[in-house]
């Protein structure tokens, strides 16, 4: 008897677990190029105070007796890594990862023309199946990349092997919107302003449209943060950004 295949979403698809990470990587070879510009479409140009608010949660020690090693998981341009580098005034050391080569490109060459272009190094690697050894950095950080895993526990279980005891993980992600009256009017720029915008913008309103999609289909905050507690992580909690449009969470290797 044939077991039943294990499936997920991609957007408001059904489709096969192992599929799912081919799907995510076309859309982001698509997008590579424009991807900041993607988060501004999506945003209205807040993500950037969203990824600054990270930034100033994780506080990253501006010197210390030894290295502060952080891996920017689905950090593929780099501008998470970028604003943790400048932060900790050059004494950070940021590894930037992500499964899409094509981001890991664009980020590897706006690098180059940053502060501090040595603090960052850049490698290909899956969320859920890491390369690097265990209680390896002092911080775990992903800013709008984990909605696009397949196996969302996994990654956080990963994510948890890599830090070092006492070390944390801050997730960015887009949420659902939960003000009265605000939700129905972001709800009607996700699907009628969102993926045409796009479209004019990058001649493909496709990638926008599983974007919205995978917003709708991600955890909502208090699933998400039990989450993170059965990966091991403790004290998590959860701020949230503008209406509840993002949610920054944060929890701690103890």
């Amino acid at each position: 008897m044939t077991e039943p295949q294990e499936t997920t979403h991609f957007g408001e698809q059904t489709v096969a677990m192992e599929d799912k990470q081919g799907l995510v990587n076309k859309v982001f070879h698509d997008v590579a190029d424009r991807y900041d510009l993607m988060n501004d479409l999506m945003s209205g140009g807040v993500h950037r105070l969203w990824k600054d608010g990270l930034v100033n949660e994780l506080a990253p020690p501006k010197s210390g007796a030894r290295p502060y090693r952080v891996l920017d998981m689905a950090g593929g341009t780099g501008d998470i890594a970028e604003r943790i580098i400048n932060a900790s005034v050059g004494y950070a050391e940021v590894v930037v990862s992500d499964i899409n080569a094509d981001m890991l490109r664009v980020g590897a060459e706006r690098a180059k023309a940053w502060r501090y272009p040595a603090q960052a190094s850049f490698v290909e690697a899956n969320a859920e199946e890491l390369p690097f050894a265990d209680n390896s950095f002092d911080a775990y950080t992903i800013a709008f990349g984990i909605r696009n895993v397949p196996r969302v526990q996994k990654a956080l279980n990963e994510a948890h092997r890599v830090l070092k005891r006492g070390g944390r993980i801050l997730v960015l992600e887009f949420s659902q919107v939960d003000v009265p009256g605000f939700d129905a009017i972001y709800r009607l720029y996700s699907d009628r302003v969102i993926p045409p915008m796009g479209k004019v913008v990058t001649g493909d309103a496709q990638p926008y449209q599983y974007f919205v999609e995978s917003i709708r289909k991600f955890p909502n905050p208090q699933a998400f943060s039990a989450m993170l507690a059965t990966a091991g992580f403790k004290r998590v909690k959860h701020t949230s950004y503008t209406g509840n449009i993002a949610a920054l969470f944060s929890g701690w290797k103890i």
